[in-house]
């Protein structure tokens, strides 16, 4: 089985250290979580995993390969695609010149098939689209590219309930390694169901305190709790 991990990774954002040797291993094809409060390091430790702020200590392997001192280009050509929570998109194009630079083969019908909300938006800018419609248009800009392996930070954020429970449906059924962030688990992922791996970790103050399946978390744990503001 294929692996995208941390290994001893630490990052520092000037004098402050952001990750304090974390460890975590993501399968493929699955699905991993990471869940942390704002400051709990979540975001950090996808965006190291993603090649966009580099290592002080410890190292990223992927697939076996230790690609820490490889750039975020670089990962992206090997097949990694990175969703960040802003600047997703090109707001600058429309939803269809969105959606026709990321395929990599045929039409863009898959992503009007996971998302037909954005179907009358094709010739709309995306920079003028709300902030949902924004992550749809990005989560279906990674479903074109058929990467092997998908990060998104906090891919439902903006989205209705209904649309974001799709779209954990999306990603659960890809066959690759899919890491998303974000500030508490989502619901209805403590139920088995499908074939992919869900595996979970929980980030505090730039560590990991939890690792397990979502059905090891205790009700009205601290991942249940509302996300803190600010």
């Amino acid at each position: 089985m294929s692996t995208l991990e941390l290994r001893a990774a630490r990052v520092r954002y000037g004098p402050l250290e952001a990750l304090h040797g974390v460890r975590l291993a993501a399968p493929a094809p699955g699905l991993t979580v990471l869940v942390g409060r704002n400051g709990s390091g979540r975001t950090t430790a996808l965006r190291a995993l993603a090649g966009t702020v580099p290592l002080s200590g410890g190292a990223v392997v992927w697939n076996g390969t230790d690609v820490t001192r490889v750039p975020a280009h670089e990962r992206a050509r090997r097949g990694l695609c990175f969703v960040p929570d802003r600047q997703a998109v090109f707001g600058s194009l429309t939803v269809r010149e969105n959606l026709e630079l990321a395929r990599a083969r045929g039409g863009f019908a898959p992503a009007l098939d996971a998302y037909p909300e954005l179907a009358p938006l094709l010739g709309r800018r995306a920079g003028t689209l709300s902030g949902g419609e924004q992550r749809m248009l990005a989560l279906s800009r990674a479903l074109l590219a058929r990467a092997g392996t998908v990060l998104v930070d906090e891919p439902t954020q903006g989205m209705s309930p209904s649309v974001a429970a799709r779209t954990y449906g999306l990603l659960r059924g890809l066959d690759a390694c899919v890491v998303v962030a974000e500030q508490r688990l989502p619901p209805g992922l403590r139920e088995r169901g499908g074939r992919a791996v869900t595996v979970v970790y929980e980030l505090r103050r730039g560590e990991v305190v939890f690792a397990g399946e979502p059905g090891e978390l205790p009700d009205g744990g601290p991942l249940a709790a509302p996300p803190a503001r600010g």
